[in-house]
């Protein structure tokens, strides 16, 4: 008995080669997506490993040839010290601004100036943190020891940051300048990932709370707030990254000293261990280079814990749903 094919000529053929086609393409794009994880996780390795290996010699060799700065503890004290301090403030002055203006394109602007002031927010990224210093050194400073620091230091001088017997520098070369560089560096980072975070709030729980006699404000701070609330940290948390690990700007800026200090309109300044890094490293030989990348590893290990907290942050998912 014969069987007739009613089916189109070629359907068979074409099924039959496709199939094949289809799964050595999925075969290349996952050899091609697995090989791009494996080299960043092979790069990440490679980068903690030689820290580890150059400095390990500052820890079991003898220091005597070290320009007397102590133990590395009392080295690189001071240098985290700094590093954290300068970030922080720098965080302090960017997150409430980039929040604020994150709902601002979400939620008030219009529609056109929200895309144009969206895109203007992006291009601060772009721009290289060298710039951030020259600006900050020509401009800012001048500003900032002409007419914030003595307004700070006469009216908040009760508080340990703005007030010491030490006078304040006169060139703008702080603690606080250096802060406020950094904070209009992160800006963008943390106005960017609130921005979608708030985007992203579900049109009922908006509409839910207006519907209840709520105005634009409340309705913000009841639905679209805590919808956002963990993206928000976690990009502050990225933007704090980005500011432990700035070298140029603060290398320009600041006017480093050795020690610890509060003080953030004086001349003597906690230097941070990038900045460090950059100004000593081309002077440096011998185990004083060790030492250098000994504090690089401690730096590595801070800004790789700081984005593995936001990393964690963010993959809990946005603490408004979840309720």
């Amino acid at each position: 008995m014969t069987i007739l094919d009613n089916s189109p000529p070629g359907d068979t053929d074409a099924s039959s080669i496709d199939e094949p086609v289809g799964k050595a393409g999925d075969k290349i794009f996952f050899g091609l997506s697995f090989g791009a994880a494996a080299l960043i996780l092979v790069t990440l390795a490679a980068v903690a490993i030689f820290l580890f290996l150059e400095g390990l010699p500052i820890f079991t060799s003898d220091t005597a040839e070290l320009d007397g700065d102590g133990s590395f503890v009392s080295y690189v004290g001071p240098l985290v010290f700094g590093t954290i301090y300068i970030s922080v403030i720098a965080l302090v002055l960017a997150t409430p601004v980039a929040i604020a203006v994150a709902l601002y394109v979400s939620h008030y602007a219009p529609r056109k100036l929200a895309q144009s002031l969206g895109s203007f927010i992006d291009l601060l990224a772009a721009i290289p943190s060298v710039v951030y210093g020259l600006w900050g050194i020509t401009v800012l400073a001048p500003v900032m020891a002409r007419s914030v620091f003595p307004w700070l230091r006469e009216n908040l001088g009760f508080i340990p940051l703005f007030g010491s017997d030490v006078p304040i520098a006169q060139s703008g070369r702080s603690t606080l300048t250096v802060g406020v560089v950094l904070a209009v560096m992160i800006l963008p980072i943390i106005t960017a990932i609130s921005r979608e975070v708030f985007i992203q709030t579900p049109r009922l729980h908006e509409e839910a709370s207006i519907a209840l006699g709520a105005t634009r404000w409340e309705m913000i701070r009841q639905a679209v707030i805590p919808y956002g609330r963990s993206g928000v940290i976690s990009g502050a948390m990225l933007g704090l990254g980005r500011a432990l690990g700035e070298t140029m700007a603060v290398a320009i800026i600041l006017s480093p000293a050795k020690g610890y200090f509060w003080d953030v309109l004086t001349a003597q300044n906690s230097n941070s261990i990038a900045a460090n890094i950059a100004l000593q490293f081309p002077e440096s030989s011998g185990l004083e280079v060790n030492r250098l990348i000994a504090t690089g590893l401690v730096l590595f290990v801070i800004t790789f814990g700081v984005n593995a907290i936001a990393r964690r942050i963010a993959n809990a998912g946005f603490s408004g749903a979840d309720g």
